[in-house]
């Protein structure tokens, strides 16, 4: 699983300029974690401003042609009872109720044009409920309704997390906070 929007709340003892904690912080971290952008928070957590995420699902050998009535009955079903293991212990729930948006992306061409082995796509958008419902989940609600089983495992990408606007985008949760300021003033 990778991710190209994690989010990151600190509190500091005084105020700093934002580049410079970024930078520090960018410096601080292993080759391949960088710290894109830093900002002041404005009002409320940060946790509460992460209502969704989109996910980009890589099913390496599973030609997009099954996967497309397996997303079509997922997205039929009104709910898709799923078990996972928690620190509660085995919960069932519901992996339906989340999902706000789940699409096929359509096979990319192989830059040579030789046949290639098939890697369905699927795009889904998961609002943040309690338990969280994970892109393995969504995998789990496929196999329940579809019989979907992929041959090896998927490749999972958090692609965006925010707060959802009506038309179902995320929005950056920090976006209404970039305006310049130093770190610690309001």
């Amino acid at each position: 699983m990778g991710s190209e929007a994690e989010y990151l709340e600190i509190g500091l003892r005084e105020p700093v300029d934002p580049e410079q904690l970024r930078i520090a912080l960018d410096a601080a971290l292993s080759p391949g974690l960088d710290v894109l952008d830093a900002v002041v928070a404005g009002g409320g957590s940060l946790a509460d401003r992460i209502e969704a995420s989109r996910w980009r699902i890589e099913l390496p050998e599973v030609d997009p042609a099954t996967l497309e009535p397996a997303v079509r009955a997922f997205t039929a079903a009104e709910e898709i009872q799923v078990e996972r293991m928690t620190k509660q212990g085995r919960r069932t729930f519901d992996a339906r109720a989340a999902v706000i948006a789940v699409d096929v992306l359509p096979p990319s061409e192989t830059p040579s044009g030789a046949p290639a082995v098939p890697c369905a796509i699927l795009e889904v958008v998961v609002r943040q409920v309690t338990p969280s419902v994970r892109p393995d989940d969504v995998l789990s609600g496929l196999r329940v309704v579809a019989g979907l089983e992929p041959p090896v495992p998927p490749r999972v990408t958090r692609l965006a997390q925010g707060t959802l606007t009506a038309q179902g985008e995320i929005v950056d949760p920090l976006d209404a906070d970039r305006d310049g300021a130093t770190i610690g003033e309001h």
